[in-house]
C-alpha cells in the first residue's frame, strides 16, 4: 500500500471531524476547511491506489518471461 494512500485516508478523516465540528459550532469557516481537506484526501488516495496499480502492472510484466 502507497504511503500516500494512508496520508489520504487520514486527511479525509481530519476533514470530517473539523466539519463536524465546524457544524456543532456554526464555525463555515472551519466546516469549509474541513471539505477541501476531504476533498485532499479523496484526491491523495486516488493517486496513492494508481501508484500500486503501476507497481502490481510492473511486478506482474517482470514475472511473465
Amino acid at each position: 500500500m502507497d504511503k500516500d494512500r494512508i496520508k489520504g485516508a487520514a486527511k479525509n478523516v481530519t476533514g470530517k471531524a473539523k466539519t463536524a465540528v465546524g457544524k456543532a459550532l456554526g464555525d463555515e469557516k472551519l466546516k469549509n476547511e474541513g471539505r477541501a481537506d476531504q476533498v485532499k484526501g479523496k484526491v491523495q488516495n486516488v493517486v496513492g491506489g494508481i501508484k500500486d496499480s503501476m507497481r502490481e502492472a510492473d511486478k506482474k510484466s517482470r514475472e511473465k518471461p
